[in-house]
C-alpha cells in the first residue's frame, strides 16, 4: 500500500509540475496597435469613474459599443437599455481568446475599482484558427474566473458559455463540449459567488443558429455565422437580467 501511495503521489506531483496549456496563460496582443491603445483607453475609462458592472470578453462583448444607422449593427440602444444608468464599463476585445483576457485582467483592467458584477463571456476565439482543445478552452475560463475571484471577492460573476455558431462542425462539437463543462462545474450554484447562466437555447431554432440572429451575413462578403445580432443580444440581455438585478441591488 505504501508502494501505491508513494507512485500515487509522485502522479501528482508530475502532474502539477506540468506547463499550463497557452490557453490557461497570459498572452499579450500589445504588438497591435488598435488593441494596445483600447488597453491604455480602458484603463483611463476605469481611473475616470466609479464601476459598478463589468462586461468581460472578446468581439462579443466589444459589439455592446457599435452603433448604426443599419439597423442591423446598432447595438446602442439595447446597451443604453440595460446598462446605461448601471456605471458599466466594456471591456470587450475583438479578436481575443482566453489567454488575452487573462493578460488585460492581470494587467490593470479590474485594478482600482469595487464592481459589485462582472460578466464573463470568452472562448470563441479559442476555437478559431488558434483551434485551441475543448479541455484546454475551459482550463482557460477556469482560470479566468478564479483570477476575478481572486482579484474581485465581492462581485458576484455571471459566466456565460461559449455561444452557438456556425463555422465549422469541429468548432460546434467543441463548443458543445466546453459548454457541457462549464455546466458541470458552475451551474446550479456549485461554486460560491459565481452563477452559469446557459443562454444557448436563446439562438437556436430547431437545434441549430438561426441566421437571422447573427451579423455576419451582413457583411461584404458574408462570413461564418458567430457575432449575435441586436435582437439576440437583447435576448441575451433579458436572460441574465434577473441575476444582475439581485447583484446591482443597492
Amino acid at each position: 500500500m505504501r508502494g501505491v501511495a508513494l507512485a500515487l503521489a509522485a502522479l501528482l506531483l508530475t502532474a502539477a509540475a506540468a506547463p499550463l496549456p497557452p490557453a490557461a496563460q497570459p498572452i499579450s496582443r500589445l504588438q497591435t496597435g488598435w488593441w494596445r491603445a483600447r488597453h491604455a483607453e480602458k484603463l483611463a475609462e476605469i481611473r475616470r469613474g466609479h464601476v459598478d458592472l463589468v462586461f468581460l470578453g472578446d468581439s462579443i462583448t466589444q459589439n455592446w459599443e457599435r452603433a448604426g444607422p443599419p439597423p442591423w449593427q446598432d447595438f446602442r440602444p439595447v446597451w443604453q437599455r440595460f446598462y446605461g444608468a448601471r456605471h458599466a464599463v466594456n471591456l470587450g476585445f475583438k479578436g481575443d481568446a482566453t489567454s488575452h483576457l487573462l493578460w488585460r485582467i492581470e494587467h490593470g483592467e479590474l485594478d482600482g475599482i469595487a464592481p459589485r458584477a462582472i460578466v464573463i463571456l470568452i472562448g470563441a476565439n479559442n476555437l478559431g484558427h488558434l483551434h485551441w482543445s475543448a479541455a484546454d478552452t475551459v482550463l482557460g475560463i477556469a482560470t479566468i474566473v478564479a483570477e476575478v475571484r481572486r482579484r474581485q471577492p465581492q462581485a458576484g460573476i455571471v459566466l456565460l458559455p461559449v455561444l452557438p455558431s456556425l463555422r465549422s462542425a469541429w468548432i460546434s462539437a467543441a463548443t458543445a463540449e466546453i459548454d457541457a463543462a462549464l455546466a458541470a462545474r458552475y451551474g446550479e450554484g456549485r461554486v460560491p459567488g459565481v452563477t452559469y447562466v446557459d443562454v444557448t437555447p436563446l439562438f437556436l431554432r430547431n437545434g441549430a443558429p438561426d441566421p437571422a440572429d447573427y451579423i455576419d451575413g451582413h457583411l461584404t462578403p458574408p462570413e461564418p455565422l458567430l457575432h449575435p445580432a441586436p435582437q439576440a443580444q437583447a435576448r441575451m440581455a433579458e436572460a441574465i437580467e434577473p441575476v444582475l438585478k439581485r447583484l446591482l441591488a443597492p
